[in-house]
């Protein structure tokens, strides 16, 4: 156990650099003293890895899957990965609408694993997938997809579910869950663990409440809808996406769509994504005021850990205020 000097260090590190989940799990860490062995666990992509593993802190580290850059569509498994997957006591993922990469192989390598599909865990909240393109702010269901028989939002669910901090409090207690069962002997770790992240979470959740209040009515476009979750948590202004999807480049009309919309509404800022070309964002700005910024879903330049959450959902607020801020 580390000393009187060490502790009071790792908690002045972890206060300083913001870390304040970490510093919270840590303390538990010290209360309730050596933990049993550690479950395989296994995470699919880092905003998941990163909450589970603010559940399991002190117990063990989940392996992340999808370590490098790209889409989770088209993601390829390398060696270790797979050798990790097929080792797996439990393993997390959103499911199949998202990381598109892992189907074959849950049902090739994951043998006797519990696999956790958090697009069902208790308390999601999911919102269905909307249009590509231009979006008329106009009423709760514009741009969504319809259903044809019902002529209401309908169709798959939008999988980004994670960019809603309430969703993330529910991912953590899925995870408590899941983890006491198959590693009865760390259930008050978990339980321990659980309680400092959701409360970490919901400190947040005020912090980018007030961070992004005076900039939700700015016009923006995104490069591919993955926001939708974070826009209606914070009222945010997005009116449209360039593409479908970050696999399917947009075709001349749908630019030209966008740069109709940008002229009507006023959009102030066009935002790209760090592991796509932003060629296309400054084909659709050109001639236009709108200026440029980068939404990273992912957190893909994020060191893994607990604490990468909460830089993801701070780095996507950073960048929308700066960018939508007047003046900016």
């Amino acid at each position: 156990m580390a000393d009187t000097g060490t502790r009071s260090a790792r908690w002045r590190q972890a206060s300083s650099s913001g870390g304040l989940l970490a510093a919270a799990l840590i303390a538990f860490a010290w209360a309730v003293g050596p933990a049993a062995a550690a479950p395989k666990v296994v995470a699919s992509i880092m905003p998941v890895h990163a909450l589970i593993a603010g559940v399991m802190e002190g117990v063990g580290a989940p392996v992340l899957l999808m370590r490098r850059g790209g889409s989770p569509h088209g993601y390829s498994l390398r060696p270790s990965e797979a050798r990790a997957l097929s080792e797996a006591e439990l393993v997390f993922w959103i499911g199949g609408q998202l990381e598109t990469f892992l189907a074959r192989p849950l049902a090739a390598l994951a043998g006797q694993a519990k696999v956790i599909a958090l697009s069902e865990a208790a308390g999601v909240r999911l919102l269905p997938v909307r249009r590509g393109g231009a979006w008329d702010s106009q009423g709760e269901e514009a741009g969504y997809l319809v259903d044809e028989h019902t002529e209401k939002p309908g169709g798959p669910a939008d999988p980004h579910l994670w960019l809603d901090p309430r969703n993330a409090v529910s991912i953590a207690r899925a995870a408590v869950a899941a983890l006491i069962r198959v590693d009865p002997e760390n259930a008050d770790r978990y339980r321990r663990n659980g309680q400092g992240l959701i409360a970490g979470i919901e400190a947040l959740d005020s912090e980018i409440a007030s961070q992004l209040a005076p900039v939700r009515e700015r016009p923006y476009v995104v490069f591919h809808d993955a926001y939708q979750y974070f826009e209606r948590r914070y009222a945010l202004n997005a009116v449209g996406s360039v593409a479908v999807s970050p696999d399917r480049p947009p075709g001349a009309r749908r630019l030209a769509e966008i740069r109709a919309r940008i002229a009507e509404v006023g959009a102030v800022c066009v935002f790209t994504e760090p592991q796509f070309r932003p060629a296309l964002v400054d084909t659709v700005i050109s001639g236009t005021a709108a200026r440029t910024g980068v939404l990273d879903p992912l957190g893909i330049a994020l060191p893994a850990g607990p604490d990468a959450y909460f830089g993801l959902i701070r780095g996507l607020a950073s960048s929308l205020a700066r960018c939508l801020s007047p003046g900016s």
